[in-house]
Order: C-alpha cells, then structure tokens, then sequence
C-alpha cells in the first residue's frame, strides 16, 4: 500500500512538473502568434500598397510624371521656364 501511495505521488509530481511546462510554452506559443500576426497586418498593407503602385505605373499620369521628372519634357501647350544659374 505504501508503494503505490509513493508511486501516485510521484506521478502527481511528475504531472504537476509536466503541466507547468506546457502552459509555459503556451504562453510562449501565444505570444508569437501574436507577433506573427502584427506581421502578417504589415505585410498586407504593404502588398496594398504595390498593388496601388502597380496601378499607378500602368497609368497616363504615371508616364508623363516620368517623362517630366526623368526626361524634363513637357505638353506642346505648356512653356519650359528655367531659373538663369550666376
């Protein structure tokens, strides 16, 4: 009788030991859920935001934005006007 009362206290110890550690690791799991979560919120706007990109550089304005700033060109309706260097 008094080995199987050590025996059962030994496994309510080991048991005890056992679930200590898993909610450990479950809080530890948890938290990186969260993490990985504020992740995955970033990365979805940041994919929002090339998607915009991706619009806007297949656009009219796109093109001309680009030749102004990269080219300097202008419309045929509008007039170049520099500043004279000293």
């Amino acid at each position: 009788m008094t080995g199987i009362c050590i025996v059962l206290i030994a496994f309510t110890c080991i048991l005890s030991v056992k679930t200590v550690q898993l909610k450990s690791k479950q809080k530890d799991y948890q938290d990186k859920i969260q993490v990985l979560q504020g992740q995955i919120g970033k990365e979805e706007d940041y994919a929002a935001q090339l998607e915009e990109k991706r619009i806007y550089v297949q656009t009219k304005q796109y093109v001309e934005d680009m030749a102004r700033e990269k080219l300097g060109l202008v419309n045929a309706d509008e007039l170049l006007i520099k500043a004279k260097d000293d």
